[in-house]
């Protein structure tokens, strides 16, 4: 494996997959760090149904191991590992991944975002199974059934007014007695008949693991202490996700949340390194946007390319 490339892409779900798919077509010989959770988001999820080209849906590992495929027989080099660390200082790029050191002349941040969870264990069981993070998604699955959404800022109550388009009652769980979320956003939703709230309580736990789907959660009053048995089929947890961007702490201009900033395309503050996918999309996050921003990610990099000056196979990498 040679350790001095044209372009590196860090991260293997849609957007590092696409990135790597259009790279390996445009014969910059990609090697794509996947990562040891490899596919992204869409490895926890079940059925996808809104990925076109799929009228039957397709479930959501297939689609990532379909697009890998594709991505490898184009030509992309994929190798298992995490990033230690990443030196953006000088061109080339300097990579640590375990007990290797690789340098790119581009580089193509494709690392995601995590979701938040509640971290109780029936919640990371019942992933997929009537546990989400993701309205856009899987709202469609719970037409005409009850379900709960755990948050109380914007994105908890834009994902329960959206919900009420599928669900037959739509329940708020805010740990809290007023919520962090914007008027024009509250208003909406007290104005929304299907939209219950459940005030100063959390969920203890997310029922029925025995039977592998949501049946239910188990809610406290925070206040009295009290516990209840909230029948749902659904729950939706809305308390906002973290870009896995600390590897370049320092180093890329990023926003308060810790979301990559690009400029023109996918470009960063960096020339030669840019992002795509969900590390620098708190909007959208949708597995097709991940991976139209892939595409136009590995279109900048060999733009990009072709105005650097020194071929990268003419050079000579020292440490």
């Amino acid at each position: 494996m040679s350790p001095h490339r044209n372009v590196i892409i860090i991260g293997s779900g849609p957007a590092g997959l696409t990135a790597a798919l259009y790279a390996a077509r445009a014969n910059l010989k990609p090697l794509l760090i996947e990562g040891l959770e490899a596919g992204g988001q869409l490895m926890l999820t079940t059925m996808v149904e809104n990925f076109p080209g799929f009228r039957e849906g397709i479930m959501g590992p297939d689609l990532m191991a379909d697009m890998r495929a594709q991505a490898e027989r184009f030509g992309t080099e994929i190798i298992q590992g995490n990033v230690a660390k990443a030196d953006l200082s000088r061109r080339p790029f300097k990579l640590e991944v375990s007990d290797k050191v690789m340098f790119t002349e581009t580089l193509i941040i494709a690392t995601g975002a995590s979701a938040r969870l509640l971290g109780l264990p029936s919640e990371r069981t019942l992933l997929g199974h009537g546990v989400s993070t993701c309205a856009t998604c899987d709202g469609f699955f719970f037409r005409g059934k009850p379900i709960a959404v755990v948050g109380g800022g914007d994105s908890a109550l834009e994902e329960a007014t959206f919900l009420t388009k599928f669900a037959s009652k739509v329940t708020v769980i805010h740990r809290r007695d007023t919520l962090r979320a914007s008027k024009i956003m509250q208003d909406k939703a007290f104005e929304n008949d299907k939209i219950d709230f459940a005030w100063n309580c959390e969920i203890e736990d997310i029922l029925d693991v025995s039977k592998g789907v949501v049946t239910g959660v188990r809610v406290r009053d925070v206040v009295s202490g009290d516990r209840t048995d909230l029948p749902v089929d659904g729950v939706f947890i809305a308390i906002g996700h973290t870009p896995n961007t600390g590897l370049f702490a320092g180093q890329l201009e990023m926003d308060r949340n810790g979301y990559i900033v690009t400029g023109k395309g996918t470009a960063t503050s960096v020339p030669g390194v840019f992002a795509c996918g969900d590390v620098q999309d708190h909007v959208y996050r949708q597995a097709i946007t991940a991976a139209g921003t892939g595409c136009m990610a590995a279109i900048d990099a060999e733009r990009w390319l072709d105005h650097v000056p020194m071929d990268v196979a003419e050079k000579t990498t020292t440490t």
